[in-house]
């Protein structure tokens, strides 16, 4: 037999799918997993893929069966058994060979397993995949991370299998070192704001408007046909509308309220958080995650507090309030991107990356969890103003805030009025608000920072005094 192409350690959900949907684009992978009886299993399950499949016991075996330079994915849980099974690689490898980590690593990890092979002849891809097991099996959003040679050498393979748009793979280099990693961060942290928007707006709807699960899966079904079509908008119509094979009631409402998280998310806040950037709609997602963990001190904070004493929501046309709610999270899910846009273009400059964000959109529009519409927009927004400081004073982009906030406004009053939580909302509106400010309040700020400790400030009409006239008050 031929040599592989490729190779994939780890034949957990995901490196399976991603070996399946290898072996039938038509490339030949030789796989290893730590038990070699998985191995066996997986190799006997592949079905009519067995010929584009190289089953190894040894890796020994496993490096030999695959052409130099050999590409190895490494899709295994993240952290240090990424380290320890590229210790058990190396005495195997030789120059040029390319350790490919392929899960949701850190991305300050990626840096450091790339900087560290930089003298030794290897070196290291960090590959961000999008998509969940669907998407490994059928077509990922693939973000790449590492020297462009090195991507050259996959670049066949990892084209064939990502998801397509229009023909075009979702698939790209983004520059050295742990870029790949990082967009998929972000990726993921945009991802938390979609999804709590929309449970937000799922709350209004069950718990302001007292409809049924069947009912809010047909508005997120009508909504999926317009400008919120989306692959997030698109589930959630079905999980509404699916039915709990035990009890017969919706499923959705025999689901624990405690919303789990693997730490993209947080790292997305830390992330911008580090750089100055503000992420509010993302933090907010991240924080409210972490609300809803905690469910025991919630049951007994409302035993304690009760519900908020204001009346009910009051609706006097259904059907508009509804279509504010749409509108709402069109704007709320543009605040969103446009945060995790800025994140990255901050990052790209500090970590000297180059990426390409016209580029980013484009991979993004299929396969991967947040492909939407607007992605299309995203992309031509940014084709057109490269330098762009924000998605959001794009041309484009700002006729649509300016068209939806009105709703985003109306959405998150209506909801503080009756007491429903809505913070990633709120945050949105927030964003938007202090952004579009040319004059805001950090002046008072700057005061009491110089008051109290000397910090300083720069003055509107450029005058020399940088300090206030606090007298004795000052360090007090």
């Amino acid at each position: 037999m031929a040599q592989a192409e490729i190779g994939l350690i780890g034949l957990g959900v995901m490196g399976a799918n991603l070996s399946l949907n290898i072996a039938e684009k038509g490339n030949t992978i030789a796989v290893f997993n730590r038990t070699a009886a998985r191995t066996h299993e997986f190799y006997e399950e592949a079905g009519a893929l067995k010929d584009q499949i190289v089953p190894c016991e040894t890796i020994e075996e496993f490096v030999a069966a695959i052409r130099p330079p050999r590409p190895i994915i490494i899709m295994i849980k993240a952290g240090d058994a990424v380290d320890e099974q590229m210790k058990l690689l190396e005495p195997y490898l030789s120059k040029g060979d390319i350790m490919i980590d392929a899960g949701n690593a850190n991305f300050r990890d990626t840096m450091r397993r790339f900087d560290a092979l930089k003298d030794s002849g290897l070196t290291f891809i960090g590959m961000g995949v999008s998509g969940g097991e669907e998407g490994a099996r059928h077509g990922p959003s693939i973000m790449v991370g590492g020297t462009e040679e090195s991507y050259r050498r996959v670049e066949k393979v990892l084209t064939s299998i990502a998801a397509k748009y229009d023909g075009t793979p979702c698939c790209a280099w983004l520059g050295e070192n742990g870029a790949g990693h990082f967009v998929k961060t972000i990726h993921n942290g945009i991802e938390y704001a979609d999804m709590q928007m929309i449970a937000e707006i799922y709350g209004i709807l069950r718990d302001g408007l007292g409809l049924s699960a069947g009912e809010i899966s047909d508005v997120f079904g009508a909504w999926n046909k317009g400008r919120l079509n989306s692959y997030l908008i698109e589930i959630t119509e079905k999980v509404l509308a699916a039915a709990d094979p035990i009890s017969g009631s919706p499923i959705v409402d025999m689901i624990l309220d405690k919303a789990g998280q693997k730490g993209t998310g947080k790292w997305s806040v830390i992330e911008a958080q580090n750089m100055g950037v503000p992420a509010t709609a993302i933090e907010a997602a991240v924080a409210a995650r972490s609300i809803s963990s905690a469910k025991a001190e919630r049951e007994a904070a409302e035993a304690v507090l009760g519900l908020p004493k204001v009346a009910p929501l009051a609706v006097a046309d259904k059907a508009a309030f509804i279509k504010d709610l749409e509108n709402a999270l069109l704007a709320a899910k543009i605040g969103a991107y446009a945060q995790g846009f800025a994140v990255m273009s901050a990052a790209s400059k500090e970590f000297d990356w180059s990426l390409p964000m016209p580029e980013i959109a484009k991979i993004w529009r299929a396969g991967c969890i947040i492909r939407s519409q607007f992605l299309d927009e995203i992309t031509t927004a940014f084709t057109k103003a490269p330098d762009a400081a924000n998605l959001i004073v794009t041309p484009a982009f700002a006729a649509l805030v300016s068209e939806t906030d009105g709703a985003l406004r109306r959405t998150v009053s209506a909801a503080v009025l009756a007491g429903l939580p809505v913070p990633a909302l709120a945050s949105a509106l927030g964003y938007f608000d202090s952004y579009r400010r040319a004059r805001g309040t950090a002046n008072i700020i700057q005061a009491q920072r110089d008051f109290f400790g000397a910090h300083g400030f720069d003055r509107i009409d450029g005058a020399d005094s940088h300090h206030g006239p606090w007298g004795s008050g000052l360090n007090a």
